[in-house]
């Protein structure tokens, strides 16, 4: 750990193009390893069948051509965007005799623990390469080979382009090198990244002595309102689901209110089914629909599934539907659907959640074009960070008083 922390700090020091440059030699590394990390992560899969890999890990773990070539697209485009170290940006005060000023800083040491996605891994190495922060891997053991082989691709085209070693580190993910051992290393860690399903956030969260940036995933709920329209709806929740290969918005819960249309709701569950997904709901809606619908149990509600599941239930009115969410809701990206503007502002600020979507699909992309942002994940914390992570969630703010030698 100290030799990362060291390498932290050389690499603050170097200039936005030599980091930049670092990123295109990643991402030239991982086109020129392209069949072996393909490979490697076939060597995984079959590992992970033999061991009975709950499928959706499977799905996390499986690369396609698509998807790594869609990271190595990430990382030619992070290393295009603007340098966001040392920018100046204005103080909120001033003081007599002296200039102050703000300028985004490295946090330093950066550890990303993740459960299967390979490409995840190169991905956030780009992130804290053009944030001038060192980086510490710690992927789960289904895909260790592909890990190393992505991980040996990118610390060797770091070597070539004479950036420290050090700032990019593959924790081992065998015996002996537990979550904990990574997440108790004060003063050496500035801040743990954990990515998967709720247990393993829950579990770092727990452990780390370091500060926690969550990065969430599922059970965001849709709050249907009376006047909302049903094709916009049904577009807002396939979309959601169709980000790949972790649909990180995906709308898990439908509330609807007590005075939507019948027929509406027939409709939606039609489409929903036809798309193949698994429908649950509250006794009254299985009642009511006991052949399309299975109840869902108390617990499911504050849960996330992960899969092509959707639980319905049916609230009085917007205010209900609020309250629900602001008490089952991962907290990170919530809908609404409804032709009301009043309507539209008292979710906008009633719900306690981190990004809030009305009659917009929550869709996430970590590449969305055009723009000049990429996005690692989505946050549903208080503290750190609160929704899209960026490049500049992982600087700081360093404060600089500039004196003109007067007093």
């Amino acid at each position: 750990m100290a030799s990362v922390h060291h390498a932290s700090r050389a690499l603050a020091n170097t200039k936005g193009e030599e980091r930049s440059r670092g990123i295109e030699a990643m991402a030239q590394a991982m086109g020129n390893s392209f069949d072996d990390i393909l490979e490697a992560n076939t060597l995984d899969l079959e590992t992970s069948r033999d061991m009975a890999v709950p499928d959706l890990i499977l799905d996390w773990l499986k690369l396609t051509p698509e998807r790594l070539q869609m990271a190595i697209g990430i990382l030619e485009r992070i290393g295009n965007l603007s340098d966001p170290i040392r920018r100046v940006m204005n103080a909120s005060y001033q003081t007599d005799q002296s200039q102050t000023y703000c300028q985004l800083m490295p946090l330093g040491v950066i550890a990303l623990i993740y459960e299967a996605f390979p490409e995840l891994g190169a991905i956030a190495a780009g992130f804290c390469l053009k944030t001038g922060n060192s980086l510490i891997l710690k992927g789960s053991s289904e895909a260790s080979q592909s890990n190393q082989v992505i991980a040996q691709a990118l610390q060797n085209a770091l070597d070539e382009v004479g950036l420290p070693t050090g700032c990019l580190e593959l924790f081992p993910s065998g015996q002996g090198a537990s979550i904990r051992d990574l997440v108790t290393q004060n003063p050496y860690l500035n801040l743990v990244i954990p990515h998967g399903r709720p247990t393993l956030l829950k579990q770092v969260i727990q452990q780390s002595t370091a500060p926690v940036l969550q990065s969430a995933i599922g059970n965001c709920y849709l709050y249907w309102s009376a006047n909302g329209n049903v094709d916009l709806l049904r577009h807002m929740v396939l979309d959601s689901h169709a980000s790949q290969p972790d649909p990180v918005n995906a709308i898990e819960k439908i509330l609807i209110n007590q005075n939507q249309k019948t027929s509406a709701l027939v409709t939606l569950l039609n489409n929903l089914k036809e798309n193949g997904f698994e429908l649950r709901g509250d006794a009254h809606l299985v009642a009511k629909f006991p052949e399309q619908l299975t109840l869902a149990a108390e617990s499911e509600w504050g849960q996330a599934y992960l899969t092509k599941t959707i639980a319905l239930k049916v609230v009085d009115c917007i205010e209900s539907g609020i309250a629900w969410i602001n008490q089952y809701s991962s907290g990170h990206a919530d809908c609404l659907v409804t032709d009301s503007y009043q309507e539209s502002r008292q979710f906008a600020l009633g719900v306690d959640s981190a990004s809030v979507y009305i009659n917009s699909s929550p869709r996430f992309s970590r590449n969305p074009q055009p723009g000049d942002s990429v996005f690692l994940g989505m946050s549903n914390q208080k503290g750190h960070h609160s929704g899209m992570i960026s490049l500049e969630t992982l600087t700081t703010l360093k404060h600089v008083v500039q004196g003109n030698g007067q007093f």
